[in-house]
């Protein structure tokens, strides 16, 4: 008997073609997609790591790039196991996340961190583009803060962050942990001479008010820069956040400050009190350490004694003490 070979029928009109040829394509398609993220993740792990930059570069950041700090802002990172919790970086009082966070920032990232930061408290006339921040209200900047929080967990799939804040960006978390809720959503809160329990300004308030002229300035400051005057000591801001002591449960809280602090003044004003604080002057770990209150960001031991608050949290911590800040 003929065997009559099989003919492969033709679509007829209307019908859609058999797919088999695209099968193929798609294991292609497949192995293409898996080389690309392999060869993604490796070239991520051999990237060179991040200059940290200096108080030279944070200078002309401040000028030149006020919106943006290596390191930071890379929504596509996930954070590890090893670093579950993104950092949120803070600035402080006329500053903005160039400048504040230029050694900071890639050092963290460096380190295999998820890292933002923000600019908030922008005056319309006054910050620049962005380039004087920190001017309004705290309690409106630290709503700010609360939006920001809110949509980096959102896109890092997370449920807290870490908070590391400079001057004002040390304080105004407070707001955001005790009045807005944010005592859920932070493990731990870091201030760099932050402006706890207000600032005597090198005792320029004190003799405003003993002149008679500190009432005179407020209502011109209030109108401008109103977080200045939330700043000065006994301010009823500063009495309203703290009337009801210094923390919250929940959060870990630790101040890093200098003795060589001009803005915060007295320096001691920058520490808290509570259960779950710690305080850590830089003076009884490098008592030659000379760095003032801008210089703290910038500083060695300081920097070094954040990253291991946020990383091992070696007990008794000893930094090594070079690379000191300015003296500003």
């Amino acid at each position: 008997m003929t065997t009559t070979p099989s003919v492969r029928r033709a679509p007829a009109r209307g019908e859609a073609p058999r797919r088999r040829a695209v099968r193929p394509v798609m294991a292609l398609a497949a192995v293409a997609t898996a080389c690309a993220v392999l060869f993604g993740a490796l070239a991520g792990a051999n990237a060179a790591p991040l200059k940290v930059g200096t108080i030279t570069d944070a200078v002309w950041a401040y000028a030149s790039a006020p919106k943006s700090v290596a390191g930071a802002n890379d929504y596509s990172c996930k954070p590890s196991a090893a670093h579950p919790r993104p950092i949120v970086l803070v600035h402080g009082t006329a500053e903005n996340m160039g400048f504040n966070w230029a050694a900071l920032s890639p050092m963290l990232k460096n380190a295999g961190y998820c890292v933002f930061a923000l600019n908030y408290g922008d005056n319309f006339f006054l910050s620049l583009d962005h380039r004087i921040e920190g001017l309004n209200a705290v309690a409106g900047s630290a709503k700010e803060l609360q939006v920001f929080v809110d949509n980096v967990l959102a896109k890092t799939k997370t449920t807290k962050v870490d908070i590391v804040g400079h001057s004002q960006g040390g304080m105004m978390p407070n707001y955001y942990l005790k009045r807005l809720g944010g005592a859920a959503k932070v493990g731990t809160l870091v201030g760099l001479a932050p402006s706890n329990h207000g600032t005597t300004l090198s005792g320029l308030t004190k003799l405003g008010s003993d002149l008679g002229l500190l009432g005179v300035a407020n209502v011109t400051l209030n109108a401008a820069t109103p977080s200045l005057v939330d700043q000065e000591i006994g301010s009823p801001f500063q009495q309203a956040l703290f009337g009801d002591g210094d923390t919250v449960a929940g959060p870990r809280y630790v101040v890093i400050e200098t003795n060589k602090d001009s803005i915060v003044t007295p320096y001691t004003n920058a520490f808290l009190s509570g259960p779950n604080v710690k305080n850590i002057l830089i003076q009884d770990q490098c008592p030659a350490d000379g760095t003032g209150h801008i210089g703290l960001a910038f500083d060695g031991p300081a920097l070094q004694n954040v990253m291991n608050v946020l990383g091992p949290n070696t007990p008794n911590f000893k930094p090594t003490c070079t690379g000191y800040g300015t003296g500003v």
